[in-house]
């Protein structure tokens, strides 16, 4: 049976992506019309400023909000219900043209970044493509069909949301997804590819997901092993910021729930626990705040401050210091720039006590139901 996890690390959100996998230019572009206008995916010459149809137009800001590169939030002026969009600190962090760290995503350590930022979720950034969480963190096998990967989402979203989709909805967010990650029998191939191939998803670069189904069974599987576009700074980034869900302050993680746990690092980028302690010790060398541990049994990562402030120094260093430029903006000063964006990760954060309040309330209910039996 499915369990309740999805709820708490996911929105329910299905194909919203107009069954579009993210383009190349596609969140540089959107990232520069927003920064200047909130409500550049609701203009009526969008497609024309942002250079593509009125489809790809809602998958853009889909894939804006779903990379956590956006937050959507109401009119400040209050003239209209339709959502406005502003940038991310992460966005301006990443992408800005004047002194972002990797504006049109030439390195592959951004897409794994990106990667990890669309299937994980931390108090008030829930993950906004389900479907993909499920198959990264939930799913219990490697090797699949649109057909088994649409029932598992499927009875997941139906344990976890009172207003699930229809299947086809689900199914839908399958294809895209193996469209997003999978290469074409061409790039398989080895012959030379397409413009149009080419063109159609970088995410296919990191080699997440491959074809392996016979003719007249289309299949697909999870690679695992050695990562090695994925810099061992983005993987650490990624178990601090990880490990931040649970602490504030000084603290440790034990390496195999890092590996192996729903939401962790492990599945998101199908890595094992050695490459992990590779990426950790390098990245700890000269660095006194971060320190593997072995304890009989066990590998622990311990930090002696904020994981969350770490995480940010080590993914900063990656990129040459993006936040030591000059003129780059602290995260209070993004926020006092576009102060609906701390609004709507407060009101996230709320819904989601709010939630966790009714399901104590519940099951206080239950077991005093129980009790008078």
């Amino acid at each position: 049976m499915a369990d309740s996890r999805l709820a708490e690390a996911a929105h329910s959100s299905f194909a919203r992506h107009e069954t579009f996998a993210p383009r190349f230019g596609w969140l540089h572009k959107a990232y520069m019309q927003v920064k200047d206008n909130p409500a550049a995916f609701l203009a009526e010459d969008a497609p024309v400023l942002l250079g593509v149809g009125k489809n790809m137009v809602h998958a853009m800001r889909y894939w804006s909000k779903a990379f956590k590169l956006t937050r959507e939030h109401a009119d400040p002026a209050g003239k209209t219900k339709a959502q406005y969009a502003s940038p991310t600190w992460e966005a301006r962090w990443l992408l800005d043209e004047k002194d972002g760290a990797d504006p049109y995503l030439e390195e592959p350590g951004s897409l794994w970044l990106l990667h990890w930022w669309l299937v994980s979720s931390r108090p008030g950034a829930k993950c906004w493509a389900p479907a993909w969480y499920t198959a990264f963190h939930l799913a219990p096998f490697s090797r699949f069909t649109i057909a088994d990967m649409t029932q598992v989402v499927t009875r997941h979203v139906n344990f976890s949301f009172s207003d699930g989709p229809v299947e086809a909805s689900i199914t839908r967010d399958v294809e895209c997804l193996t469209k997003m990650y999978a290469r074409t029998p061409v790039e398989q191939s080895g012959s030379r590819a397409t413009y149009e191939d080419l063109l159609a998803c970088p995410f296919r670069e990191l080699d997440l997901l491959t074809s392996v189904g016979t003719r007249g069974k289309q299949e697909w599987q999870f690679t695992t092993g050695t990562r090695t576009s994925l810099p061992a700074h983005v993987l650490v980034y990624a178990c601090l910021d990880y490990a931040a869900r649970d602490t504030q302050g000084p603290g440790s993680i034990s390496l195999a729930r890092l590996a192996n746990e729903p939401g962790a690092p492990g599945r998101a980028f199908r890595v094992r626990e050695p490459e992990i302690v590779a990426a950790l010790d390098k990245v700890a060398v000269g660095r006194p705040e971060l320190n593997r541990v072995d304890a009989v049994g066990q590998r622990t990562m311990s930090f002696s401050s904020d994981p969350m402030a770490l995480a940010w120094e080590i993914l900063d260093e990656q990129y040459d210091h993006v936040t030591r430029r000059p003129g780059f903006p602290t995260r209070d000063e993004w926020s006092a720039q576009y102060p609906q964006l701390a609004e709507a990760e407060e009101a996230e954060k709320a819904e989601k006590a709010e939630k966790a309040e009714r399901k104590s309330q519940d099951h206080q209910q239950q077991f005093t139901t129980k009790e008078n039996a």
